[in-house]
């Protein structure tokens, strides 16, 4: 008790704080929307060059469609420099030649459209490649060019940011993300400059220093460092409305919305976020005016901040959600599944800090917009990884993804467990550490696995199928697979609308007892239980229920309940879920 009137006041406080920005044009298709995310090089190559491309993609609509998803999100297929995985973008306004043509999305976008399937590109508004045109104008045309002020340009840099710089030259990595924010100009080779010098010596990255932050302002910008414009100068205004532009031209081509990349980094010095905050909400009203229907998801990792914000819905990420990676990876260090991961056969996990900060999250978004799970992604490690590595493992993780409120998505390949690869070389700024979870999908037992017709030293990474198990063809044979548990689970999932985000969401195990984990989700249609346990050895938990009889939606077989004098008892074999609805 004491708890939930903790996270209540917190969730009051967090939405009293954000109530400037509070939007709910959510269109309806997302409320009960799971999505199936796809990175393009990987998924189906259709012309046998060894990467995939936009007719491969369109060519296997029928088979995601089967998985009982309503929406595909694919990282970017604008025309880039391949350095960052398709994140460091040259050309907003056209394909990159290996996936085809503006012809080739239009015929995949109005394909899936016929199979009730939503599409989403992936946009990167914090930053281009120093490649792109903008940026080589800004650098070389001087201080009065058109595009002087879409980037962050200064003369001179701290001794520190030296250092940093230095630092960068004596341990060459051009994938180094953490040392000094500024860049040499010269370095990005942007051309010849006008009277010999450049609109600046350095010049301000996002992410890699290939990766020229684009200027959309600060928040409080110190008047004794000029490059420090305010959000309503006029060149953070001009980028704004080329962030416009960008969306317009792709919505026009009839994409349904966009997930968006590092979608809180674009006001510089905006600590509290609210400067961010306005922005998007500025992009959610003209949505909204020119383009309703269209959805925002954001890679923000804090819902609270960013739904209010104008955003559908956010991820969770690993990496700043202590919660997540708390039963997703656990705490051991180097390693992408700890034997402490609560969703681990070694049940020694806890899930407490995830419920804390779940419920918090919940609490303050669910009013604006959604949060997102996911199983892996293009930058995290799949499920089959490490210690987790059984089917009964991944069914389990399965059943509580699209069971929890919120938007859920699927990594491509997840759904036939495909494995995490270790040791794969890095790949279009892949590192190793996201090569393993970009390898090309795993179809059938032909050739490179059905992905391409290419010598397989010409792919873009290798296939691995553990002897033939782990492709489409094999589990769709099996009525035990991974992949048919994903299409059960999805199915009840869309056939009770209380599963997705209509209901309440409440833990009603023992979280000092996290072996097995039980909630319930509640709504005006009626409530439904989730039971899961990813340890290895039988348990049993007795729980308080409403009353009524349980009826068993989807189980794996290994799970049972029978009503005692203390409640409902719950006994749960080794690695296995159920879902059931309380009939009164």
């Amino acid at each position: 008790m004491k708890l939930s009137k903790l996270l209540v006041a917190a969730a009051a406080t967090m939405l009293a704080s954000g109530s400037m920005f509070a939007h709910k044009t959510t269109p309806d298709w997302i409320r009960s929307a799971v999505f199936y995310d796809i990175y393009p090089c990987s998924f189906m190559d259709s012309d046998g060059n060894g990467i995939g491309d936009l007719p491969g993609i369109t060519s296997k609509l029928d088979y995601v469609k089967s998985l009982g998803v309503d929406a595909i999100w694919m990282n970017p297929i604008f025309e880039s420099g391949w350095f960052d995985g398709g994140y460091d973008i040259k050309d907003y306004f056209n394909i990159d030649p290996r996936f085809g043509t503006k012809t080739d999305l239009k015929n995949l976008v109005d394909e899936a459209h016929k199979r009730g399937l939503k599409v989403c590109l992936d946009l990167v508004p914090g930053h281009s490649s120093n490649q792109h045109q903008w940026f080589r104008k800004a650098a070389t045309e001087g201080k009065d060019g058109r595009y002087a002020d879409y980037y962050i340009f200064v003369d001179s840099i701290s001794d520190k940011d030296k250092k940093d710089i230095e630092k960068r030259y004596k341990t060459p990595n051009p994938q180094d993300s953490k040392l000094g924010l500024w860049v040499p100009t010269k370095e990005a080779n942007p051309g010849e400059p006008k009277d010999g010098k450049y609109t600046g010596e350095y010049y301000y990255r996002n992410y890699y220093p290939c990766q020229p932050a684009l200027n959309f302002g600060y928040a409080n910008p110190d008047p004794s460092k000029p490059w420090q414009q305010p959000v309503d100068a006029p060149g953070p205004k001009a980028v704004r409305r080329e962030l416009k532009n960008i969306m317009a031209y792709w919505f026009d081509l009839g994409v349904d919305g966009f997930r968006v990349d590092m979608a809180a980094s674009l006001v510089k010095n905006d600590k509290d976020k609210k400067e961010t905050q306005k922005l998007w909400n500025e992009m959610r009203e003209w949505i909204d005016r020119e383009y309703p229907g269209k959805v925002l998801i954001s890679e923000w990792g804090n819902p609270s901040q960013s739904c209010p914000a104008g955003f559908d819905c956010d991820f969770l990420l690993i990496h700043r959600s202590p919660g997540f990676k708390q039963i997703t990876r656990g705490t051991s260090p180097g390693k992408s599944v700890g034997k402490d991961a609560y969703f681990e056969k070694t049940g020694i996990g806890a899930y407490d800090k995830f419920v804390e900060e779940f419920n918090k999250q919940y609490l303050a978004s669910k009013d604006y917009g959604y949060i997102s799970l996911f199983s892996a992604n293009h930058d995290i490690n799949r499920l089959n990884s490490e210690g987790r590595d059984t089917p009964d493992q991944i069914k389990t993780f399965m059943t509580w993804l699209l069971t929890m409120p919120g938007v859920p998505f699927i990594h491509f390949g997840d759904e036939i467990m495909m494995r995490n690869v270790k040791g794969l070389p890095s790949v279009e700024g892949s590192r190793e550490e996201r090569s393993g979870t970009r390898t090309p999908m795993q179809w059938d037992n032909t050739k490179n696995a059905g992905f391409s017709t290419a010598a397989p030293e010409k792919l873009f990474l290798p296939v691995f199928t553990d002897g033939g198990k782990l492709t489409v063809a094999t589990q769709e044979q099996d009525p035990n697979s991974v992949l048919n548990h994903v299409r059960r689970v999805n199915k009840v999932r869309h056939d009770h609308p209380t599963l997705g985000n209509l209901g309440d969401w409440v833990t009603v195990s023992d979280m000092s007892k996290p072996y097995p984990w039980i909630y319930t989700r509640t709504s005006a249609e009626g409530t439904y239980v989730v039971a899961l346990n990813p340890g290895g050895k039988a348990v049993k938990a007795t729980v308080e229920l409403p009353e009524g009889k349980l009826d068993c939606l989807l189980s794996d077989g290994k799970t049972s309940v029978k009503t005692t004098k203390k409640g409902t008892q719950f006994s749960l074999g080794g690695c296995s879920s159920a879902i059931y609805k309380v009939v009164k």
